[in-house]
C-alpha cells in the first residue's frame, strides 16, 4: 500500500464517519466539564461541612476514578468498541480485588466511617476491646491509641466500628467515684462529713453539682460508703488520688477504723439438749384401686389360695372403712341438726 492509498482510505474514514468524530469529541468536551463542576461542588459540600481533609480527599478520588471511567466506556461505545466485555472483565477484577482485599476493604470502610462521623478526636480517652488510653491518630486502616503507661496500641478500624467503645472524654465534665470501707462502729454521720470536706478542699471539683458519701452496703467486716464528686475531664486522675490520699488521712486524724477482713467466733457453754422424737406410727394400709375391682372367673383360676385371702381381706378391710365413713358422716349431720337457734325467753 503506497501513501496515496493510505490517504484516500483516511479521508474516506472521516468522511464516512464524522458524526461520530463529532460526537466523541463533544461528548469527551461535555464529560470533563460535569466532571469538574460535580468535583468543584462535591469539594464546596464537603468544606460546608467541615468534613475532615483526609475523608474528603479519599472519597473525592473514588468519586474521579468511577466518573472518568464512566466516560471512558462511553467514548469506546461510540468509537464501536464492545464494552460487555471490558465491563465484564472490570466486574470480575473488581470482584477478584474485593475478596483478596476484604480486610483491607474493611478497615477502610470502617476508617470513612470514624473520620466522617467524628465520634471520637485526638486525645479522647476510649475503651474497646480490652485496651483503653488516649487517641493520637485515626486513618483509614488503624486507631493508635496511647496507654497511661506511654504503650503505643494500634487498633484496626473495623474492631473500632464493630466493637462497643467506651468514650470517657467524650463530655468535659467526668464523675469520680469512691467507695470507703470503715468499721461497724463508726459513727456515719462523721464519715460522711469527713469525706464531703475532704472533696469540697480541692479547687478542682465543683460545687455544683454537690460532691456527697452515703452508706452503701453492710459487707461481712465492714460497712461501705458510696463517694462522688464532678470534675473536668482533664483533672480526674489528680482529683482521685487527691481524695483517697486525704481521705485515709482525715480518717485517721478523726479516730475512723478501716478494718481488715475478719471472722467473728463465739463460743457456746449451753448444753445442746436433743429432744427424742416419738416411736414410729402403727402402718395403716392404703386402699388402692386395684383391690375394689370385682375378680373375674378367669383371674381366680390363675390366682393361688394365698393370693385370694389376700384379695378377700383387702375386700373387707375396703368395706370397713367404708362403713365407718358412713357413720362418721351421719354422726357429723346429726350433731348440726340437734343445734337449733336460741330464742329470746327474757
Amino acid at each position: 500500500m503506497n501513501w496515496e492509498e493510505f490517504w484516500n482510505k483516511v479521508v474516506s474514514f472521516f468522511q464516512d464517519n464524522v458524526w461520530n468524530i463529532v460526537k466523541f469529541f463533544s461528548i469527551l468536551i461535555i464529560g470533563w466539564i460535569l466532571i469538574w463542576i460535580i468535583m468543584g461542588s462535591l469539594r464546596r459540600i464537603f468544606r460546608y461541612r467541615k468534613m475532615d481533609e483526609v475523608a474528603a480527599k479519599f472519597i473525592l478520588a473514588i468519586i474521579r476514578f468511577f466518573l472518568f471511567l464512566t466516560l471512558v466506556l462511553v467514548l469506546l461505545a461510540i468509537v464501536g468498541v464492545p464494552i460487555s466485555g471490558i465491563t465484564t472483565s472490570l466486574s470480575a477484577a473488581i470482584l477478584a480485588i474485593g475478596v483478596a482485599l476484604k480486610e483491607f476493604l474493611s478497615n477502610v470502610a470502617s476508617g470513612l466511617i470514624l473520620v466522617g462521623s467524628k465520634k471520637y478526636k485526638t486525645g479522647d480517652y476510649i475503651i474497646v476491646a480490652g485496651v483503653e488510653g488516649s487517641i493520637i491518630d485515626i486513618n483509614f486502616l488503624f486507631t493508635s491509641l496511647k496507654t497511661p503507661d506511654s504503650k503505643l496500641v494500634t487498633l484496626p478500624n473495623s474492631t473500632m466500628t464493630g466493637s462497643p467503645v467506651t468514650n470517657l472524654g467524650a463530655f468535659p465534665l467526668r464523675r469520680v467515684s469512691f467507695n470507703f470501707g470503715v468499721a461497724y462502729e463508726s459513727d456515719t454521720a462523721l464519715v460522711a462529713k469527713v469525706v464531703t470536706d475532704v472533696m469540697k478542699s480541692n479547687g478542682k471539683i465543683y460545687l455544683d453539682p454537690m460532691p456527697s458519701c452515703r452508706l452503701k452496703e453492710l459487707n461481712e467486716s465492714s460497712i461501705s460508703f458510696f463517694a462522688t464528686c464532678w470534675c473536668d475531664k482533664e483533672d480526674y486522675w489528680d482529683v482521685y488520688y487527691y481524695v483517697m490520699e486525704h481521705v485515709f488521712d482525715e480518717f485517721k486524724r478523726n479516730h475512723i477504723v478501716i478494718p481488715y477482713k475478719q471472722i467473728e467466733l463465739r463460743e457456746r457453754k449451753d448444753n445442746v439438749v436433743m429432744s427424742p422424737a416419738s416411736s414410729l406410727p402403727h402402718r395403716v394400709e392404703k386402699v388402692r384401686e386395684a383391690s375394689r375391682r370385682k375378680l373375674t372367673y378367669e383371674e381366680l383360676e390363675g390366682m393361688s389360695l394365698k393370693d385370694i385371702a389376700r384379695e378377700m381381706k383387702l375386700e373387707a378391710e375396703r368395706k370397713e372403712n367404708e362403713r365407718k365413713e358412713k357413720g362418721s358422716k351421719k354422726t357429723s349431720k346429726k350433731g348440726s341438726k340437734k343445734n337449733p337457734e336460741k330464742t329470746k325467753e327474757e
